[in-house]
């Protein structure tokens, strides 16, 4: 029995040592928005860009294959939501959409590191798309939580729920 729980610490502690190897980095489809530049005007279209796009983009989406689908089905209307973001705004510049395996640098997300690499996502360049960028994870939705409720998501080890039990 001993040995039995020195290897389940161990796991344990390998467990929360090396959290930035969780599935949720390799699971997770992403959404990029990158700003033309860094210029007031260019920052703030990117801002509309992402407020407009919620409505659309998080949906409680039960797993992956869902949030894949919504994105899939909805790809013309961010593309008609941009375009009349962009008209309205008399904002007279390109952008790109693209959804499948995109390049990210590394990032960190309260406190999980997510390796630099090609991830599924969306992403949205606008114009050079040399400016800032606003980034989250739409599956597991970890980005655009209503504002209203003071919850905070919180991912859990299932070995580790385990371990704890034994206890």
């Amino acid at each position: 029995m001993k040995k039995i729980l020195i290897i389940a610490c161990i796991l344990a502690i390998s467990l929360v040592l090396f959290k930035d190897d969780y599935s949720l980095t390799k699971d997770a489809i992403r959404f990029r928005v990158i700003a033309n530049s860094n210029s007031a005007k260019d920052i703030l279209m990117k801002e509309k860009v992402v407020k407009s796009l919620s409505n659309i983009l998080f949906k409680d989406s039960k797993n992956k294959i869902e949030t894949k689908k919504n994105i899939v089905d909805n790809i013309s209307n961010i593309e008609n939501n941009i375009d009349y973001l962009f008209k309205e705004n008399d904002y007279n510049v390109n952008y790109n959409i693209n959804y499948g395996l995109n390049f990210f640098p590394e990032k960190e997300y309260n406190g999980i590191k997510f390796k630099e690499g090609n991830y599924e996502s969306l992403v949205i360049e606008i114009g050079e798309a040399k400016g800032n960028n606003y980034w989250c994870i739409l599956y597991p939705p970890l980005c655009m939580i209503d504002d209203n409720k003071n919850e905070e998501i919180k991912y859990k080890f299932k070995v580790i729920e385990l371990i704890k039990k034994l206890f």
